[in-house]
């Protein structure tokens, strides 16, 4: 038997668990924070209801929201620059994996020095970071769970993937109400954000049985609640299933890992600056067709977690259905089927993408081998470019995909 690991931050969650930000904060010895935030969670008003829960231990703090939908390194920059003159001594993050991924960024450079693409890959983030409390505003990301960051580098128009347990925050708080002030739009993508993890963490080769019980129920919760969630701003039993369900899903992507549509979508985003969450909404159902013959069982167990009805069918037949369940998922809440801004790709973009993807640590836990030619195809099929389109290139096998 393999020895597995199993990490996760202590966990606050509840309606109203925001004002537990000030004695979590105290109980890590921060006195001066640092808190990273984007625009749009300021103007919700989540910052000023949390800054009196700061107030009332005494904790000062300083405001940090420069930070992109895709976190940038010139931003990550910026903030470690800003934490420095500021002389804070913790981090508190706010908002959705933009600012936390950029929050944890800013830890990394000021503990480490260097620039942020030094420390991407695994484990080359070596020492503890300040004390660090995570406040989820999507139902999606599971950043405030995870012993991952993923930034991205201005220069080469890719995401940095980061790995380390010095990423994984001290303090997760989640607080659905967070959720209530999200549009249908944001609510769809992060929701599918989460799933795609629920599933992906669920299929890799390094899921344990402690994230196979947690990525279940996050496909479960997210298949029940995941319409109702974006059909009403209002519907707080559903905000408090979908918050459970990234909770759960984060947990199983920081402790099994993701696959290849987490290593595809991390280029198209680095490429084209979209979503996160809808690039993995298009992408998804066509890994899982590729991968559908590494795991037959596991994928028909997905089908039945969102409730499609297989007694009588094949395991094979069965785990075709959790594909249709995804597209059927990602079609009601009114995500798109390919990556509208592909038509923006360089001419010449495909063999980068392709040699990015490869090098991406989310593709080593992938369940089904993918070499060169399998990913060119699945480029070209998730952003529906024919091989004229990008060029005649050495990736074109002629194999069909699974």
């Amino acid at each position: 038997m393999r020895i597995t690991k199993f990490v996760i931050p202590e966990i606050i969650f509840g309606v109203d668990s925001l004002g537990q930000a000030g004695s979590s904060l105290t109980r890590l010895g921060a006195h001066r924070v640092f808190l990273a935030t984007d625009p749009g969670v300021r103007e919700a008003g989540w910052v000023d209801k949390v800054l009196p829960h700061l107030e009332e231990f005494g904790i000062e703090w300083v405001i940090w929201d420069d930070v992109s939908e895709n976190p940038r390194d010139t931003e990550v920059r910026r903030g470690a620059e800003l934490y420095r003159q500021e002389s804070c001594d913790s981090i508190l993050a706010v908002g959705g994996g933009s600012p936390m991924d950029a929050a944890k960024g800013v830890g990394i450079l000021v503990t480490h020095g260097g620039r942020i693409s030094d420390y991407a890959g695994v484990d080359l983030v070596t020492r503890p970071l300040p004390p660090m409390v995570m406040i989820p505003s999507t139902a999606g990301t599971g950043a405030d769970v995870s012993q991952f960051a993923v930034i991205t580098d201005t220069g080469r128009r890719v995401k940095l993937v980061l790995c380390s347990k010095s990423l994984v925050p001290d303090i997760s708080i989640t607080d659905p109400l967070l959720l209530t002030t999200k549009d249908a739009e944001l609510t769809a993508y992060t929701g599918m954000d989460a799933l795609t993890h629920a599933i992906e963490s669920y299929v890799s080769i390094a899921a344990t049985p402690l994230t196979d019980v947690h990525a279940l129920s996050a496909i479960e919760l997210i298949a029940q609640n995941l319409r109702a969630s974006v059909g009403s701003r209002d519907n707080l039993t559903a905000k408090v299933n979908m918050a459970m369900a990234s909770l759960k899903a984060g947990i199983c992507l920081s402790n099994a890992a993701l696959g290849a549509t987490h290593a595809i979508t991390h280029q198209i985003g680095g490429m084209l600056d979209v979503a996160h969450g809808t690039a993995n909404a298009v992408v998804l159902p066509h890994i899982m067709e590729y991968n559908l013959i590494a795991d037959t069982e596991r994928y028909s167990r997905i089908a039945r977690a969102m409730g499609e009805r297989v007694e009588d069918l094949s395991t094979r037949d069965a785990a075709l259905r959790s594909v249709a369940a995804v597209r059927d998922l990602a079609r009601d809440v009114g995500l798109p089927v390919v990556v509208a801004e592909a038509q923006r790709l360089p001419v010449d973009c495909l063999p980068a993408m392709v040699e990015g993807a490869l090098d991406d640590v989310c593709l080593v836990t992938n369940p089904r081998d993918l070499g060169e030619a399998e990913l060119g195809e699945l480029f070209r099929a998730v952003l529906s470019l024919p091989v004229e389109d990008l060029g005649q290139d050495p990736l074109h096998s002629g194999n069909g995909l699974a």
